[in-house]
């Protein structure tokens, strides 16, 4: 159960860190250059997309925190 929720919490890990670097800030950060920031993206609308964003990036964050949790229960 440890390895799993080790393995899990690195892959979550690397997954929030690329949903945070998609968000799009003051520069437009990375998600410009996928066109998540602009209405002109080939997923549509951009608030949109924008707030799926934001609902995967705090889901899988709630996700990573619950696992670091068990993580640190079970050790």
């Amino acid at each position: 159960m440890i390895q799993f929720l080790t393995a899990a919490v690195a892959i979550l890990s690397v997954v929030v860190i690329f949903l945070v670097l998609m968000h799009s800030g003051k520069d437009a950060g990375l998600s410009g250059a996928f066109g998540v920031g602009t209405g002109e993206g080939s997923l549509g609308g951009g608030s949109l997309v924008e707030r799926n964003l934001n609902r995967w990036t705090v889901a899988l964050a709630i996700f990573w925190v619950l696992a670091i949790i068990a993580l640190i229960k079970l050790s």
